[in-house]
C-alpha cells in the first residue's frame, strides 16, 4: 500500500481437521501448496508468516516489514458503523457479539488473538460485514416483534457482505463516471452465501440478510426467507432441538435441500440439463427470489439506475444473470443477451445502450476494502 499491488495471496484451509493445507500464490504466478496438521488459527498464521518471510517463496524480508494487519469480522452488532483500530475495548465488544454470530465471530477473534501474540507491536484493524448497513432506518431494520426484545437483545436486521456491496457500488459508479450519491443501485452478491443490498445516495438503505445470514435469498445451504411458524411446526413434528433446527436451516437447506444434488450451482445446472426435476425447480426458486428482491428494492428506492451482479455466481453464472433479468423490461431494464452470454469474471455492462437501467458485472474485492481501510486508519 498505497499502490494496492498484490504481492501475495493465499488460503489456510481445514484448520483443526484432516487434510489441512496452505495455498500460497506468488506475484509471479507460482503456487506453493503445503499439506499437514494445522491444529488452530495461531498455528496457521505462524505458517503464513513463515512463508511470507521465506527467502525463496516470500515477499517480505522480515517481520518488521509488516506494518499492519487487517481482519474481516462478520458481526459487530450496533457497536461500529465503520472499520476501526482494534483495541481491548473493541475485542470486548466483539466478544459480546458472539451470540449474534456464534459460527463466525469466534474464529475471527482467534485470528486477532494470534496476531496479538505473534506480532504484538503491529497495529490491527477490524473491518466489519455489518458496519456498512448501519445506515438503514428503523423501518428497514426492525422486526415486527415486541420492541422490548429489540431493546433487551438487539434483535433486528443487521445485514452482511457489507464490504462487497460497498466496493462494487463505488466501483460501478466509477466505471460509469458518475457520483455514487446520484445513483440508486441494487447490488446482488450471489455465491454460496448470497445477499442483495439497496444502495441509495451512496448508503445502504436495505439488505436481504437479517439478524443472521440465514434470511433473504435461497442460498447454497441456507433456506432464506421462511415463515417462522413453519419452523416451529417442523421442530414440533420432528421433536428437534434448537441446535438441530439451526443446522437444518443453515447447512441442509437452500439449493442443496431443494435439489438433493449439491450446493454448487454448476452441479445443479448440469443435473437440471439432464432432466432432474428437483434440480430445475431449485434453480427456478433461486432465480425467482432474486428477481423478487430486485423488484421490491426498486419500489423501496422509487426506482433503480444500476443493477450489479457480483460474487462467485454473480460474476460467473451468465445463465443466472439471464434468468434473473428476464421479464424486468417493465422497469426499463433492457438486457443484452449477447453481451452477457459466456461472460465470466470480468467488469462489463450487460444491458442495451438504450436501457434506462444499467446492468453490470463487477467482480468484488473484499480484500482490497480491508487493505484500504487498514492503511487509512493506521496512517491516520
Amino acid at each position: 500500500m498505497p499502490s494496492a499491488e498484490v504481492v501475495a495471496k493465499g488460503l489456510v484451509d481445514k484448520i483443526g481437521l484432516k487434510g489441512a493445507s496452505i495455498k500460497h500464490y506468488m506475484a509471479n504466478g507460482d503456487v506453493l501448496k503445503l499439506e499437514g496438521e494445522i491444529l488452530d488459527h495461531q498455528a496457521g498464521i505462524e505458517l503464513v508468516l513463515g512463508i511470507l518471510t521465506h527467502k525463496e517463496y516470500g515477499c517480505v524480508k522480515n517481520m518488521n516489514e509488516i506494518g499492519a494487519v487487517g481482519h474481516r469480522v462478520v458481526h459487530a452488532g450496533e457497536k461500529f458503523n465503520s472499520s476501526v483500530a482494534i483495541t481491548k475495548e473493541v475485542i470486548d465488544a466483539l466478544v459480546e457479539c458472539i451470540d449474534l454470530a456464534p459460527l463466525h465471530n469466534p474464529p475471527n477473534l482467534e485470528g486477532i488473538y494470534a496476531i496479538t501474540k505473534l506480532l504484538p507491536e503491529v497495529p490491527q484493524v477490524g473491518v466489519f460485514d455489518t458496519a456498512y448497513h448501519q445506515t438503514m432506518s428503523e423501518q428497514a431494520y426492525l422486526y415486527g416483534i415486541p420492541y422490548s426484545l429489540y431493546e433487551k437483545y438487539k434483535v433486528r436486521r443487521y445485514g452482511f457482505h457489507g464490504s462487497s456491496h460497498r466496493f462494487v457500488g463505488q466501483r460501478a459508479a466509477d466505471i460509469l463516471g458518475k457520483k455514487i450519491e446520484d445513483l440508486r443501485i441494487i447490488s446482488c452478491h450471489l455465491g454460496n452465501g448470497a445477499s442483495i443490498c439497496a444502495i441509495k445516495n451512496g448508503k445502504s438503505v436495505d439488505t436481504s440478510m437479517g439478524m443472521t445470514p440465514v434470511e433473504g435469498l435461497v442460498m447454497g445451504t441456507r433456506c432464506g426467507d421462511i415463515d417462522a411458524g413453519a419452523l416451529l411446526y417442523i421442530a414440533d413434528k420432528e421433536e428437534t432441538s434448537i441446535p438441530y433446527t439451526s443446522t437444518l436451516i443453515n447447512k441442509h437447506s437452500g439449493i442443496l435441500g431443494l435439489s438433493g444434488v449439491s450446493s454448487d450451482m454448476r452441479d445443479v445446472e448440469t443435473a437440471a440439463a439432464d432432466g432432474n426435476h428437483r434440480a430445475q425447480v431449485s434453480l427456478d426458486i433461486y432465480h425467482y427470489r432474486i428477481k423478487k428482491y430486485i423488484g421490491s428494492y426498486a419500489a423501496a428506492m422509487g426506482g433503480v439506475d444500476v443493477v450489479i451482479f457480483t460474487g462467485g455466481v454473480g460474476e460467473n453464472g451468465w445463465e443466472t444473470r439471464e434468468q434473473v433479468c428476464e421479464g424486468l423490461g417493465f422497469m426499463g431494464l433492457e438486457f443484452d443477451v449477447q453481451k452477457n452470454t459466456k461472460l465470466r469474471g470480468k467488469e462489463a455492462v450487460i444491458s442495451k445502450a438504450d436501457s434506462k437501467v444499467t446492468v453490470m458485472v463487477v467482480p468484488t474485492n473484499e480484500e482490497l476494502v480491508i487493505a484500504n481501510d487498514t492503511f487509512e486508519i493506521v496512517t491516520a
